[in-house]
């Protein structure tokens, strides 16, 4: 009897050990990561015909950029030529290698992962050290640049515009920086309500500032910001106080005066010098 007890126990013992053991061991499987999708290819061809050729390319979003040159050489037409790639004016590891003469053209042709706002920058094909074709990759550029500054008064309320071209696509968003001496602060309309406003729109975004002081005065940025890179405008500001238009006016005021004052001075000198002149010649005819 005492032995049937201990072998039910070994049993129950044995069974519970079990049951931990497959409790530590068993956990929730890892969800399987899902696919990344491809990124989307973007495709440059130019032929050169001369030394130097330069091709602006702008990118909104990460893609692979495919970049093909053709030379159509110079006038030695050489049957081989050393090609390579380089990006910013440093040569692209591994990228060296002799370039046939092929239907009266040398290709080179190579694809780049353009993620990142670092991935930009100037990519070259280069036919024999001399001959190259420079793609210049960035964010769209804002065609419209203002010369001259806005000008406002004191207390009065400015409106600061930038807008990208219709040909270009939109941004996702739009950023407005201040200059403070060397760096760029970004102004935040939803803490300074009162002071400033911003009205986005798809291509244009316009700042508002109100109640201006000559502190307001400056430089301002208008950043338009993609998903790979951002571009910026400037726009320049100048507040003056309502007597600043005045003054060449006062100035023409203040001199006109002073001759007007020296003229009447001269005028009564003289007219005192022959007054004087005129009494000591009817002194002298009286004494004759």
């Amino acid at each position: 009897m005492v032995a049937s007890w201990k072998q039910l126990f070994f049993h129950l013992l044995l069974l519970l050990c079990c049951r931990l053991t497959q409790t530590k061991s068993a956990g929730p499987s890892a969800p399987p990561e899902p696919p990344s999708s491809p990124l989307p290819t973007l495709s440059k061809r130019v032929v050169l015909k001369g030394d130097v050729y330069m091709e602006r390319v702008e990118v909104v979003s990460p893609v692979i950029l495919e970049l093909e040159c053709n030379w159509t050489g110079d006038a030695d037409r050489y049957p081989n030529v050393t090609g390579f790639w380089s990006k910013d004016g440093t040569e692209i590891e591994e990228s060296r290698l002799t370039v046939p003469l092929k239907n009266e053209h040398y290709h080179l042709q190579q694809k780049f992962n353009i993620v990142s706002q670092e991935n930009l920058g100037n990519y070259s094909c280069v036919f024999g050290g001399d001959a190259k074709i420079n793609f210049v990759l960035a964010a769209p550029q804002m065609g419209e640049v203002r010369d001259k500054p806005i000008v406002s008064y004191v207390g009065d309320t400015a409106l600061i515009t930038c807008k990208m071209e219709d040909t270009k696509p939109p941004p996702t968003t739009w950023i407005w920086y201040k200059a403070n001496g060397t760096e760029k602060e970004q102004i935040l309309a939803a803490t300074e309500s009162q002071r400033h406003e911003i009205k986005n729109q798809e291509r244009k975004t316009q700042l508002v500032v109100h109640n201006l002081t000559e502190a307001d005065s400056g430089s301002y940025f208008c950043s338009a910001v993609y998903a790979i890179s951002s571009t910026l405008g400037h726009v320049e500001l100048k507040v003056i106080t309502f007597y600043e238009p005045l003054k060449p006016f006062m100035a023409i005021v203040i001199e006109v005066t002073v001759l007007v004052a020296a003229i009447l001075l001269y005028e009564k000198s003289r007219s005192k010098k022959t007054s004087s002149e005129g009494n000591e010649d009817n002194d002298q005819a009286n004494t004759l």
